[in-house]
């Protein structure tokens, strides 16, 4: 599963191939995906390179070799699903009743990193059942596995499931799904500092991160998690 900046990425590298003969530079693809610095172009290439999608050849600049294109981009119409996406108000997204309990299934958006921030969710991978009483009655829910051991002194292990309200404000202490940057996603507690924000971890192996406001923006704050033994 590609992320939407990577495909976003990859989209954008076919397109200049297919006009130009030659791949765009590392400015370009900066540019074409407003993002604020190469750095975060550096990670998408080298994600792409590892999933196999794409070739870097040594010793030649700007030599990118698309090595194959995922399904998702040869069918017409094709929009990928991002956690800030464009879902109806109504009940919570994608929700059914499971027939055997009182409970509902909710998307699974992916990995969510409780450590090192990852490139933010782009499509359902799966759904989960998930007790009513997890959900609030207004706005939209939807589930993430947990990726990393930074939040385990609130009690949030590697490899749960956490169950998401979305809203794009949080109160100082929530816990929230965090995009940094517009592309990186974090699963942290949130505190306000003047015009800064702080995403702290529950665990003293990790720093905490104070990032100027505009570069975060609130997801969802966590309202409910689930465990497998």
């Amino acid at each position: 599963m590609l992320t939407r900046k990577q495909l976003e990425l990859l989209e954008f590298i076919q397109k200049r191939v297919a006009r130009d003969g030659v791949p765009p530079s590392f400015d370009e693809m900066k540019d074409a995906l407003d993002l604020r610095s190469k750095s975060g172009i550096h990670r998408l290439i080298t994600a792409l390179e590892e999933r196999g999608f794409i070739r870097r050849l040594a010793h030649r600049a700007r030599a990118i070799e698309i090595v194959k294109l995922p399904d998702t981009m040869t069918k017409p119409g094709f929009a990928p699903r991002v956690i800030e996406g464009d879902r109806p108000a109504a009940t919570p997204l994608n929700a059914r009743p499971v027939e055997t309990s009182h409970a509902m299934e909710l998307p699974v958006m992916g990995q969510i990193a409780a450590g090192t921030p990852i490139e933010a969710i782009s499509e359902v991978s799966h759904t989960v059942a998930v007790p009513g009483s997890m959900l609030s009655s207004r706005g939209h829910h939807y589930a993430l596995e947990v990726k990393g051991d930074s939040m385990i002194e609130a009690g949030i292990n590697d490899g749960d499931i956490v169950v998401i309200r979305e809203q794009v404000t949080a109160e100082n202490g929530d816990i929230v799904v965090a995009l940094v940057e517009g592309y990186e996603a974090t699963l942290k507690r949130f505190r306000r500092k003047g015009e800064m924000i702080a995403l702290e971890a529950a665990n003293p192996a990790y720093e905490t991160r104070v990032l100027p406001s505009n570069q975060v923006k609130v997801q969802g704050r966590l309202v409910g998690l689930i465990r497998s033994y």
